[in-house]
């Protein structure tokens, strides 16, 4: 079992900036991809951006030049740097990561945090 946990977030006004982090825990061998996706009222739930085992980046084109996810392997974590921030990108942010298990198996594993909100006021 792998365990993901979200801890930041809040209110912030329009122009300001949020951290949030994820934070795994558990049977780890390896963590692989990590993301934030969000989830506003109404909505389906959307890719904010991930960052590969590898460092590798990718971002929704909405949060370009004002988001930046990072990780520390050497403590299973993950950010999210949000800057700029506007009423639209209120949301409950999910953190998620796949990787293996430390079984003998070295099962594979995909695991969700329970979501943070994050609430941006005009």
């Amino acid at each position: 079992q792998v365990q993901l946990v979200e801890s930041g977030g809040g209110l912030v006004q329009a122009g300001g900036s949020l951290s949030v982090s994820c934070a795994a825990s558990g049977r780890i061998f390896s963590l692989g991809s990590m993301g934030w996706y969000r989830q506003a009222p109404g909505n389906q739930r959307e890719l904010v951006g991930s960052i590969f085992s590898d460092g590798g980046l990718n971002y929704a084109d909405s949060v370009k030049g004002r988001f930046t996810i990072s990780r520390d392997n050497a403590k299973n974590t993950m950010y999210l740097q949000m800057n700029s921030l506007k009423p639209e990108d209120t949301a409950v942010y999910f953190c998620y990561a796949d990787g293996l298990q430390s079984d003998w198996r070295r099962t594979p594993f995909n695991s969700w945090g329970q979501g943070t909100q994050v609430t941006v006021s005009s």
